[in-house]
């Protein structure tokens, strides 16, 4: 089978990863029990998960002249990812997320550094990339008039695209319409959406499994009964893997239960990208079930 191109574009951050036993409220200091530094960033994240899985992908975005770019450039090459069209912004840090984790959940604050700098005039000098892929995939941690170039980009060439929109942000109607699939959890799809359906939408909603529209009726593809043990970067492996068996021609039902399965796997991990599985791994779990 031919490994399917898939071009992310989006965030790489640098994860602050904090452990600890609870959230402080406001004004309150805690005990934390564990703090480890780590590739991430939505962008990032999505690129790995569609690696491991197979895809042939190439990450667009930009880090900083600091160590962490340096980290984070060697990250994507041990991936097997192509680099060669990341930009590197002098005197300027590389993005940033501090995560407190605690009790199976996290809260997460996003320093976007030079994620900044992925710019339409950016895009466009590496938009044959793009225009070369059988998957575009998208999210909202770069500067909106970069979002609103992008999904331009690929419905202008027939460009099949996923937007995984978070953090949320609004756009309007006519911009949503251009985009293949759209990707939000139950939040986002409140904030956005309003809860409302159509044949765009993929709803990922956690431990239950993932809404989606078939006929103008809403399905749910149920998730896998694991042990969670980090949630950091389930949502992108889900977009990853999804990326992946589409562009390998499976169906939607399919394509979301693959992607179920590898989101699945990636929590009984912790950190964001040290729990993404294999293609192998996922197929075990899913004829497992």
């Amino acid at each position: 089978m031919k490994r399917p191109k898939i071009t992310v574009v989006g965030s790489i951050n640098m994860d602050l990863v904090t452990e600890t036993d609870q959230f402080p409220v406001q004004g309150e200091t805690v005990r934390g029990s564990q703090f480890q530094t780590v590739p991430g960033g939505k962008g990032a994240n999505q690129a790995v998960a569609a690696a491991r899985l197979g895809a042939d992908v190439t990450m667009v975005g930009c880090v900083g002249d600091d160590e962490f770019g340096v980290e984070l450039l060697n990250n994507f090459n041990n991936e097997g990812i192509d680099s060669s069209l990341i930009k590197q912004i002098p005197n300027t840090s590389s993005g940033l997320a501090n995560i407190i984790l605690s009790d199976q959940d996290n809260r997460i604050i996003i320093i976007g550094g030079a994620n900044e700098h992925v710019t339409p005039e950016y895009l466009d000098q590496v938009k044959k990339s793009i225009l070369n892929s059988d998957y575009v995939l998208l999210q909202f941690e770069i500067p909106k008039e970069t979002i609103t170039y992008c999904i331009d980009l690929c419905d202008q060439h027939n460009i099949p695209l996923i937007v995984n929109p978070a953090p949320a942000m609004d756009l309007s109607p006519k911009l949503w319409e251009r985009v293949q699939y759209i990707t939000p959890n139950e939040t986002e799809h409140k904030q956005l959406f309003n809860e409302t359906f159509n044949d765009q939408l993929i709803v990922t909603k956690g431990n239950e499994g993932t809404s989606y529209s078939e006929e103008g009726k809403e399905q749910l593809v149920p998730s896998f009964n694991v042990d969670v043990v980090d949630t950091t970067g389930a949502g992108d492996t889900f977009n990853g893997a999804l990326a992946v068996s589409l562009g390998e021609g499976k169906n939607l039902r399919e394509a979301i239960e693959f992607a179920n399965a590898a989101a699945s796997l990636s929590v009984q991990h912790m950190g964001a990208q040290s729990g993404m599985p294999s293609k192998s791994e996922v197929k075990k779990l899913i004829d497992s079930e």
